[in-house]
Formats: C-alpha cells, sequence, structure tokens
C-alpha cells in the first residue's frame, strides 16, 4: 500500500462519518482531548508519519525534500480536514531556509538567505546577536509559509573531521547550549517553531544511520546532553529532532531513557520529538520511546503502527500521548492560525544582518607587526587562492541554503574601494571554471546534489609572475578554503592538513612580498578546524573568515579595511597535529577502514556481520575529556587554544567581586578598553574545582561568559556572570547522581582556556548531591581516560 492509498482509505469512511456527525470537533474549537477521541486508530497513526519523499523508502539516509505546500521543503505531516488538522510544514536548516527557489509556471524565485554557519556565530561569543540572526532567519520561514524550522543543530565538536561541524556551534556544551538557546528565542520570536538536533551524540557521518555510540552516562551528561539541556529550559523549542546513531546500543529515537525519562521527566520539555528523516528502524518502539513523529514517514510505518495497537504491543494511551504533543504543535502554527505569509520577506535587511553577525564571528589568528588592519596607503591587492574567487558561503547537505547571490573576496575588496591585479584575477578565473567543468558531479548519483564538489587544485604563482605581482601590489591576500557537509566525514590529507601546493602557495608568496617589504596575509574560508602549526609562522597575518553566508567578501574587506574591529573567539581547540585530538584513535578518519566495511552510507549493523570499530560502533573512550578538557587538564601544546582571538585593540580586567544569592554566585569585572580604537572583550569564566574533587576532573571547566558592548579608547564597562551552585557539580556513574563537592574553587576570568586574567575564588560550604535516574548505561564497561 502506498501513501495516496493510505490517504483514501482513511479519508473515505472520515467523509461519511463528517455527513453524520455534524459536530465532529474541531482543532482549535474543541480541546485537544476531545479531538483526540473523535480520531480513528488509522487517523491517529497517520498523524504519527509525515506525508512520505517520493522515491525514497526509508533504506538510505537522505536529505529531505517535499513538493508539497512550500517546495523544496522537508516535509510536512497529514492534514485531516474533517477535525480541522492542518499540515505543518518543516524546512531546513541551520544557517538559513532552505526551498526551492524556482518553481515551474511560477516567474518569482523564491531565494533565501544564507547566513553564518553556525560555527561562526558561536565564535561571536554574542547571545544577543546570535538572538537577532535567529529573528531574520524566523522571519524567512513565517514569510515563506513554513511552520517549524529545523534548526539549530548543537551537537559537540568531538573530532575535527565530523563532516558537519559547520552546522554545530562547538566543542564545549555551555557555548553550545546558550548560542542554541538564543537562535531558538529569536527564531520562535516570529511564531514559527525550531527543531534542536541531533539529539543526541551524533558526533559523525559516518554510517551515522548505524553506528552506536558507547559513551558513559557521565560523559553523556556533562557533555552530549548539556547543550540540550541548557536549550531546553533556557528556550522551550517547540520540537527536537532524535538522531540516527544507536547510544549505547538503542537507536536514539527508540530510546525511552533519552525521550521520555530523560527529556521530559528530567527536564520537563512538553515539546514534540521528531525523528530525523528516516531515522530509527521500528515504528512502535520509537512511538513507546515518546517520540511523536516519524518524518517523513512511509506506508510501512503507518501500518506497523496500527496493527501494533491492534496486536496489544502498543498501548492506544501511548499513541494518544504522541497525537497531543504533535496537535498542540499544530495549533501552535502559522499555518493554523491562517497567516496570510507574504513570500517577500526583507532580503536586503537580512543580508545586512548576515554581514554584520559575520564580522563579530571572524577570528584573528595572527597579526605579526599590526600587519592588520590594511593602511589607508594600501590600494593595489594581489589575490591568491581558489577561494578567493570563488567564496564558500556554507556547507552542503541540509545545511545548505539557495541564497541568489555570495559575495566573493575579490568583489567584496571591489566593493571596498581596493584595486586587483587584472592579469591575476582573469588567469583565476579562467583556471577556476576549467577546472569545475573537469570535476562536475556525477549526474547519476542522488546524492551528488548534497555533497561537497571537487575543488580545483591551488595554483602555485611562477616566479616571473610573481616578481612582477609583488612589483605592482601593496599587499598579499592568500585565502585557503575547506567545504564538507553531510553523509561523510573529513579526511587528514588535504583536508584538515593543507595539500603541497597549498603550503608552497602560502610560503612562495609571502617571503616574496616580505623580501620587498610587504604584508603577506592568510584568510582561512573554512567550517571546521585545520591544520595550522607547520604554515602559521610564513604569513603576517591569519584572519578565519569561517564560512560567513552570502555577504562573506563584504565582511571580510570590512575587517581588513578596519571599517570592523575583529573580536570572534573561537569556539575549538586548533591542535598541532589531527592525531593530538583525544577522540582521534575512536573516529572514523582511516579511508581504507571506512571503504573496507562498506563505505559512508551503509545504515547497517543489523545484518548478522561483524562490526567495525568506529563505523558500527564508536567508543568515547576520551569520556569528559573533550576539546580543551583534555589538552589542557594533560599539558598538550596546541596551535591555538579554546577561546582565543585578537583585537586591534588591547583590554585590561580589574576589580572581580563574587556574591553568593538565591543559589547562585555572580561575578562581576571591569572591562577597560587600553587601546586606541574602540573594540569589543569577551569574558571566559571557568572554574576548577577543589584538589580534593571526589571525581577525576578536567583542569578547568566554561561556566559562563560574556561580551561587552564596543568599548572606546579608555572606556570601562562592568560585566555580570552567573554561576548557580548546581553547576559546579559533575555526574557520577556509579551514584547516579550530580554531585558538587564541598570545598574552594577558582573562578578563572580569562580571554582564552590558556590566558588568565583574573582569579577569585568561592567556597562552598556543603556538598550538594541531586539524584538521577539510573538510565542510558553502557552494555559492557569500556576504559576511560582519567588525569
Amino acid at each position: 500500500m502506498n501513501q495516496k492509498s493510505i490517504l483514501l482509505a482513511i479519508l473515505a469512511p472520515a467523509l461519511f462519518l463528517t455527513a453524520c456527525t455534524p459536530k465532529t470537533p474541531q482543532l482549535g474549537k474543541a480541546s485537544v482531548d476531545k479531538v483526540i477521541a473523535a480520531m480513528t486508530l488509522e487517523e491517529k497513526a497517520l498523524l504519527l508519519v509525515g506525508t512520505g519523499m517520493a522515491g525514497f523508502s526509508g533504506e538510505t539516509t537522505v536529505v529531505g525534500e517535499t513538493k508539497q505546500l512550500v517546495p523544496g521543503a522537508a516535509g510536512t505531516t497529514y492534514a485531516i480536514p474533517r477535525l480541522g488538522i492542518p499540515a505543518a510544514v518543516l524546512a531546513d536548516g541551520p544557517a538559513g531556509l532552505r526551498i526551492t527557489p524556482v518553481r515551474e509556471g511560477d516567474e518569482q524565485t523564491y531565494y533565501c538567505t544564507a547566513f553564518p554557519v553556525a560555527t561562526t556565530l558561536a565564535s561571536t561569543w554574542n547571545t544577543e546577536l546570535v538572538e537577532n540572526v535567529g529573528k531574520a532567519m524566523g522571519n524567512e520561514v513565517l514569510e515563506y509559509g513554513a511552520d517549524v524550522l529545523l534548526a539549530p543543530a548543537l551537537n559537540i565538536h568531538r573530532n575535527p573531521l565530523c563532516g558537519r561541524n559547520f552546522e554545530y556551534y562547538s566543542e564545549d556544551p555551555v557555548v553550545s547550549g546558550k548560542m542554541a538557546a538564543a537562535m531558538t528565542k529569536g527564531i520562535q520570536s516570529n511564531g514559527v517553531g525550531v527543531s534542536l538536533k541531533h539529539f543526541a551524540a551524533n558526533n559523525q557521518e559516518t554510517n551515522r544511520m548505524g553506528n552506536d555510540s558507547r559513551v558513559t552516562p557521565r560523559a553523556l551528561r556533562e557533555i552530549y546532553l548539556k547543550g540540550f539541556e541548557i536549550a531546553v529550559k533556557e528556550s522551550a523549542p517547540w520540537t527536537i529532532m532524535s538522531s540516527y546513531n544507536r547510544i549505547n546500543g538503542t537507536y536514539a529515537p527508540e530510546n525511552y531513557d533519552l525521550q521520555t525519562t530523560i527529556l521530559r521527566d528530567e527536564w520537563g520539555y512538553k515539546g514534540t520529538v521528531m525523528t530525523d528523516w528516516f531515522g530509527g528502524k521500528d515504528a512502535p518502539a520509537m512511538v513507546r520511546a515518546g517520540n511523536d513523529l516519524l518524518m517523513p514517514g512511509t506506508p510501512k510505518q503507518y501500518e506497523s503502527i496500527v496493527e501494533a495497537v491492534k496486536n496489544g504491543t502498543l498501548s492506544e494511551a501511548e499513541l494518544n500521548r504522541n497525537v497531543r504533543n504533535i496537535l498542540n504543535m499544530i495549533l501552535a502554527t502559522p499555518r493554523f492560525k491562517g497567516h496570510a505569509f507574504s513570500n517577500t520577506p526583507d532580503l536586503k535587511a537580512h543580508a545586512a544582518v548576515t554581514r554584520q553577525s559575520a564580522a563579530e564571528g571572524m577570528v584573528l589568528l595572527e597579526n605579526s607587526n599590526n600587519a592588520l588592519p590594511l593602511s589607508a596607503s594600501i590600494k593595489n591587492v594581489a589575490v591568491y587562492g581558489v577561494s578567493s574567487y570563488d567564496f564558500i558561503s556554507g556547507g552542503t547537505g541540509s545545511g545548505d541554503v539557495n541564497e541568489a547571490y555570495t559575495v566573493s573576496l575579490v568583489e567584496g575588496l571591489k566593493n571596498a574601494g581596493y584595486q586587483l591585479d587584472p592579469q591575476l584575477q582573469k588567469q583565476y578565473e579562467e583556471y577556476i571554471a576549467s577546472e569545475n567543468e573537469k570535476n562536475k558531479p556525477d549526474p547519476g548519483n542522488p546524492f551528488a546534489a548534497f555533497m561537497p564538489r571537487a575543488r580545483p587544485e591551488e595554483l602555485v604563482p611562477a616566479p616571473a609572475a610573481l616578481a612582477l605581482q609583488v612589483k605592482e601590489a601593496d599587499v598579499a591576500l592568500i585565502t585557503i578554503g575547506r567545504t564538507s557537509g553531510e553523509f561523510a566525514d573529513r579526511a587528514i590529507e588535504g583536508d584538515f592538513n593543507l595539500t603541497a601546493n597549498e603550503k608552497e602557495m602560502i610560503e612562495t608568496v609571502s617571503k616574496a612580498f616580505q623580501a620587498a617589504g610587504k604584508k603577506a596575509i592568510v584568510i582561512l574560508n573554512i567550517g571546521g578546524v585545520i591544520e595550522t602549526a607547520s604554515w602559521k609562522n610564513f604569513p603576517d597575518a591569519i584572519l578565519i573568515a569561517w564560512q560567513a553566508g552570502q555577504e562573506g567578501g563584504n565582511t571580510v574587506a570590512d575587517l581588513l579595511s578596519g571599517k570592523v574591529n575583529p573580536s570572534g573567539k573561537l569556539p575549538v581547540t586548533f591542535p598541532v597535529q589531527y592525531m593530538d585530538a583525544a577522540s582521534s584513535a575512536n573516529f572514523p578518519w582511516d579511508p581504507a577502514v571506512v571503504k573496507s566495511a562498506g563505505g559512508n552510507l551503509m545504515g547497517k549493523p543489523d545484518d548478522g556481520e561483524e562490526p567495525v570499530r568506529n563505523v558500527d560502533y564508536t567508543i568515547y573512550e576520551e569520556d569528559i575529556f573533550v576539546g580543551y578538557r583534555y589538552f589542557d587538564t594533560f599539558g598538550k601544546d596546541v596551535s591555538y587554544p579554546f577561546g582565543y582571538g585578537l583585537s586591534y585593540t588591547s583590554f585590561e580586567y580589574a576589580n572581580p567581586v563574587i556574591e553568593e544569592t538565591h543559589g547562585e554566585f555572580v561575578v562581576n569585572v571591569d572591562i577597560s578598553n587600553t587601546g586606541g580604537i574602540p573594540g569589543k572583550e569577551i569574558v571566559q569564566l571557568y572554574v576548577a574545582a577543589p584538589r580534593n574533587a571526589s571525581l577525576p576532573k578536567p583542569s578547568k571547566e566554561l561556566k559562563a561568559f560574556a561580551k561587552t558592548k564596543e568599548l572606546k579608547a579608555g572606556e570601562t564597562q562592568t560585566l555580570s556572570m552567573k554561576v548557580a551552585k548546581a553547576d559546579l557539580a559533575s555526574f557520577d556513574n556509579d551514584e547516579s547522581a550530580w554531585v558538587a563537592d564541598s570545598g574552594r574553587y577558582t573562578i578563572l576570568l580569562a580571554t582564552s582556556s590558556r590566558e588568565t586574567k583574573q582569579t577569585i575564588e568561592l567556597t562552598l560550604s556543603n556538598p550538594i548531591i541531586t539524584k538521577t535516574n539510573k538510565v542510558l548505561q553502557l552494555q559492557a564497561p569500556v576504559s576511560v581516560l582519567k588525569p
């Protein structure tokens, strides 16, 4: 039975019932419980599954797409007209609304704004700014007729090679949770919903539909669930999306411990849970677990739910609970409320939001002898690197956006009044066009449109041409680009590590310009961490532009020229080399192993074959020691630490004061701009536990942060940050309890995880022990990292 047949089979008796019972309760006029009572079993089951996705059976992972209601949206729920229940439209994604821009028989274009990717926004450390981005993004959702945006995504950057790290915020759960909460508030202020994703421990793309994340309850609670907990409690998201992977043996959508015991019983969540597209295996098990909505929906899922209720393996009470959650969501949607969407959001205003927000997220890594900002005398610029001319606005897959344009770096420089070498520009443009023609994606591959396309190898300038370029230009700009997305994780060689040509280009161009007394600047147009230690001493300055959205080139020019003072700081650690990452031994970085196991998209492991480590299952042996928690605690050298970022001005931290009130500590500190130009500073508040802590602890953990307004030269602002007593606790696996030891804690007010400016102490007089449910247990013990 196909989806259309199911619908006809249900609607026929429904129309008869409508004719016989004129007082059929209507959603919004009658109570939700009365509407549920009037629903047939078949209608209830139908509401729990989406309207399907043409051409896909659910056996493979996909990027969601429907042609119904809003073409190009990810999916829709079923409408049940006799009960006044409309469909709801669910649309991707984290960097902006993803819908089809061109529609058959329609001259209008439906472009959306490509906003900065999540890692860029996290680098702002500015929740107010992120909320404003959410407001603009949510407006496009509203005015293009969608109801729920499948965003924000906040999985932890457990490993530098995860293909979707650009969609996620940080290696730290506090940054991730606060950013996701701010984005949720902004989007939902428009009267549309979000879907926090992917819940939970979804930290690799390789075999994402079958991989088993084997992780201790402590690491789950402290690292992989904490950001979701913060966002749920601070922003009340309409929906949450369960992840594909298993957690300690059970698929996330089928995991009652996760979807009900923790999410609803412990955190008090009242919204709707939906699957990722074709997530989970057993439809009745998902319903029992508290995963309300199965997307995009299949006839098989509908049939198995109906059969499970009839044979008694699924209770109608469980079915009703999930139906209730979905109906409450639908009641809140613009479509239910009859919003007359315009299809004309203010894209120009949103482009301005994109340009401004990306500017605060760009991170200045190096700036020898004040190479930046460029002096006013600099007019002629030599621009190197394929990505300078073909700027990367965002990643691929469901996190991509169909924007009207992307401002390249060379366009941004021209807009800012700089003169470019016309011969160099012509050479690059012809080379890129030729290489892109060779690297066209395979039209027979259904995933090709959503995968990163092969980018041309970098050009190393010939000596004679370079000599002429040095003579004519005042400065060299060199862009290194990276992109990634769904379905595959990144590689070490040629992705995390620079290629031989890229290194040679940086070294050759830098030395040539420096020999002439001129500067060379590297711009990193990247979505995640790359290796920098081996080459960072060659250029005079390094600026991470990240993937800044469609106005990227203009934003970079704003920072290079000094129109904007960089204030971004790293939400992730840059290791010296890939294998320094604590999770490196437990991640599918070896392409030979992945290929031998069946490739990236196999989606087993229920076929009886011997499971392959890091593909079919991944052991989180690093436990809680993710990112800076590992590097700082174990004394590992890094290229750039978590929280690091330079400014064109300088700041002083003074007068730290701590007060205890109502179960929390309030820390105030004065921040003064001691430099010569206006700028913003980010204060990071870390806590170091007492030396006699009952559990192994990181050397420090981020507990709060704050960002100043733009301070004029000599201006001071007092920042205030709060730390709840409960935030001092760690999770005790054996006791299934959060435990905060009594004793003296050190508060570190820092400009990065490795540069403390001020310290102050607090004393917890009595221990705090908060019991939880003993859930999400490992099936077999694993050996985990300890300091």
